[in-house]
C-alpha cells in the first residue's frame, strides 16, 4: 500500500540515537553508527522522531510500504517489557527494571566525539571522569539528565583533552559546563583540561566542578 512513512538521510545522520529513543513503536535502531528504519510495519507515520533529530535527517515520504501493524507493535512492547526483568516481590526495582539511560547522544568518549555536531547546539555540557558513573549511583538522574555527556580519563587515554574540549566549546552553542570528577589526584588532569578549554574558547559561560568521593558521596560543588 502507498502510505506516509519516515525517511532517514544517512548522510546527515550522526547516530546520536535521539530518534530511536523518541520512537515509541521501536521502528528505528542505531546500526553501524546510523539510524535505520528497521521495521517499516512499526512506523505509524506520526513522526515523533522528527523534532528530536538535531541534524534534520528525518523527513516524511509517501511510498509503497507495509501497513502499520498495531498488534505487532503491542506484542513487541510486551516482549521488551518482559526482557527488562520483573520487579522484586515487594515491588522494588531490580537491576533490570530501572529507568532507561539519560545519555542523549552517541558517542560519549571525549576522544571519539566530533568537534562540531548539531546535538551540541543550545545544550548544557557534562564532562565526567570515567569512574564517576560507577562511584556515584545517581549519575544519570543528577548529572546526565538534560545534558550532553562527555567522558574520559586522561591517565588511561594518555592524552591532554584541552584541544578537543576547546574546539567543542568554541565551535558549538554550549550553554554551560559541568565537570564531575573523582577526589583522586589523576582527575586533576581532566579538570585542568576543561578549565583551560573554557578559557581558550574565549566564551563566558557558567561552569561548576563537582567532586565525588571514592565511596560515592558528593564532597564539594564549586
Amino acid at each position: 500500500m502507498i502510505r506516509k512513512i519516515i525517511k532517514i538521510d544517512e548522510e546527515k545522520c550522526t547516530g546520536c540515537g535521539l530518534c530511536a529513543s523518541a520512537c515509541h513503536e521501536g521502528a528505528i535502531e542505531i546500526i553501524d553508527g546510523k539510524a535505520k528504519l528497521v521495521r517499516e510495519h512499526f512506523c505509524d507515520g506520526f513522526g515523533d522522531c522528527l523534532p528530536k533529530c538535531p541534524e534534520g535527517a528525518i523527513t516524511f515520504e509517501e511510498r509503497e510500504a507495509p501497513a502499520y501493524d498495531e498488534d505487532a507493535v503491542k506484542a513487541s512492547k510486551e516482549v521488551r517489557k518482559d526482557d527488562a526483568g520483573p520487579a522484586d516481590s515487594d515491588g522494588t526495582e531490580t537491576a533490570f527494571s530501572r529507568p532507561l539511560s539519560r545519555l542523549k547522544q552517541w558517542p560519549c568518549q571525549i576522544k571519539l566525539m566530533p568537534a562540531k555536531a548539531g546535538f551540541f547546539d543550545s545544550e548544557e555540557l557534562l564532562i565526567a571522569a570515567d569512574c564517576t558513573a560507577y562511584a556515584y549511583a545517581g549519575m544519570h538522574e543528577d548529572f546526565m539528565k538534560n545534558r550532553i555527556t562527555l567522558i574520559g580519563c586522561p591517565k588511561l587515554d594518555g592524552v591532554d583533552y584541552t584541544d578537543k574540549l576547546t574546539a567543542i566549546i568554541r565551535d558549538n552553542d554550549i550553554r554551560s559546563v559541568t565537570l564531575v570528577r573523582m577526589e583522586v589526584p589523576c582527575c586533576g588532569g581532566l579538570q585542568r583540561a576543561a578549565e583551560n578549554a573554557i578559557k581558550a574558547s574565549g566564551k563566558l559561560i557558567p561552569r561548576q566542578v563537582v567532586t565525588i568521593s571514592i565511596d560515592g558521596k558528593i564532597l564539594s560543588v564549586e
